[in-house]
């Protein structure tokens, strides 16, 4: 054994433990057992619309009212009623394309469960990894992120996602929906390097065959989805079934323009519902997205162009670009987990970049929804909708005022303490910080 391997064998014995310990966790929240009205708040539904002066109020986890300068008083014979005088109340955010709960320490292999081994696994379920007990989760939670996409990734074909919310005992309690299969487009070029001193980039003379490949492995998946009887049993090709029915969608990762262009002819010959990961380029093509109804999920704003020739602020335009056009869009951090705390500051600065505030908001909760196909249950704050929202006292968006003081899902108080608030107030302490 070499001193490498003794090292990582050791790192893993000390590490994973902790990794998986739940003692600074908090518990999931109990399930609402009275009604709750917060009053007197700057509400942001999601949808566009702001309620000066505004009352939300919510029972058995779902919202009953919402109004604009109540013509009622609110008294505690009505549950709990909290005064948000000052505050601003928004949807919980949802964050698409994440490893949350499929990673906890990138260094040791025994916490990482988002990749499977082998190039096409529609197979492999994120949920069935999904854990629960992660210390990452509640550091993205206090900054106002209640719901994310956990997703596989790597390989052709990398797996099926869920939806899930962001505090639970376990998985089965954390689902809101397994909603679509990930795949990652051949790229017809490279670069090496790094971001600093990238190299020349360097064709992919296998693009053809890469692509062809794919062509025949749905071609199998789709004679197999359209037989009526099996003599055996293939769970990868079952796994696709309801992409050709449309009830999942095919996510595909992808940046550049003839590649985007490739990959919606390819999804239009199978007649699957796609959209988009990534996009870089897809603001060139914005029309043609907005004309096929063909919705993405931008990369993060805060990240330098790939492209030598493009502008430097190009990553903060593109959003508005997609807007202007009339294509649904949403924001992400892709393959984050503890990074996702940041989703709604890389929409604030979308917001100094031709959005309105309220279109920035939405771009990290209704139209995610929309995309992930949960829109009827969570995303904006409507009658009848999950009673799923953060309570801040600044600006969710900018993160010089942001500060989450109250979250609920379902209506369920949620627990906004995490390791790193811990350790904040303990070396506060030591050092006589107030």
């Amino acid at each position: 054994m070499n001193l490498r391997t003794a090292l990582i064998i050791i790192i893993s014995v000390i590490c994973v433990p902790f990794a998986f310990s739940q003692s600074d966790v908090p518990a999931p929240a109990p399930k609402q057992s009275q009604s709750i009205y917060l009053t007197h708040a700057t509400i942001h539904t999601g949808t566009g619309k702001v309620l000066q002066n505004a009352t939300i109020g919510f029972e058995n986890g779902k919202i009953i009212l919402l109004e604009e300068n109540p013509v009622f008083k609110t008294d505690e014979t009505m549950g709990k009623v909290i005064d948000c005088t000052g505050k601003q109340i928004y949807p919980g955010i949802i964050a698409p394309n994440t490893k949350v709960g499929l990673d906890e320490i990138e260094a040791v292999r025994a916490t990482n469960d988002y990749a499977e081994v082998g190039n096409y696994n529609p197979d492999a379920r994120a949920i069935i990894a999904y854990n629960t007990d992660s210390r990452v989760t509640p550091t993205v939670r206090s900054n106002g992120v209640l719901y994310a996409q956990s997703t596989p990734l790597y390989g052709v074909i990398s797996g099926t996602s869920a939806v899930v919310q962001l505090d639970a005992w376990n998985w089965e309690d954390a689902l809101i929906k397994e909603d679509g299969v990930w795949m990652n487009w051949p790229n017809m070029q490279s670069r090496g390097g790094w971001w600093a001193e990238p190299s020349a980039p360097t064709t992919n003379k296998d693009y053809d065959k890469q692509v062809n490949s794919i062509r025949d492995y749905f071609s199998d998946a789709k004679s197999y989805t359209d037989a009526n009887e099996h003599n055996k049993t293939n769970l990868r090709f079952e796994a696709m079934r309801d992409l050709f029915s449309k009830t999942k969608t095919l996510y595909i990762n992808v940046d550049r323009v003839k590649e985007i262009q490739n990959a919606i002819a390819f999804a239009e010959e199978f007649n699957l519902h796609l959209v988009i990961s990534g996009g870089e380029e897809s603001w060139m093509i914005a029309d043609e997205l907005a004309k096929k109804n063909i919705a993405v999920i931008l990369g993060k704003t805060h990240e330098l162009p790939a492209s030598d020739d493009a502008d430097i602020d190009q990553e903060f335009k593109a959003p508005t670009l997609l807007k202007k056009a009339g294509v649904l869009f949403c924001l992400s951090i892709p393959g984050g987990f503890w990074q996702e705390r940041n989703l709604a500051f890389n929409a604030g600065s979308a917001a100094a970049y031709g959005l309105s505030k309220e279109e920035a908001l939405s771009a990290i909760t209704s139209n995610t929804a929309k995309i992930l196909g949960v829109d009827a249950l969570i995303g904006s704050l409507e009658k009848g909708k999950e009673a799923s929202l953060i309570v801040s006292s600044g600006d969710v968006l900018d993160m010089k005022t942001s500060n989450i003081e109250y979250a609920f899902i379902s209506g369920r108080l949620i627990d906004l303490n995490n390791k790193q608030k811990e350790l904040n107030a303990k070396f506060n302490k030591k050092y006589g910080v107030n």
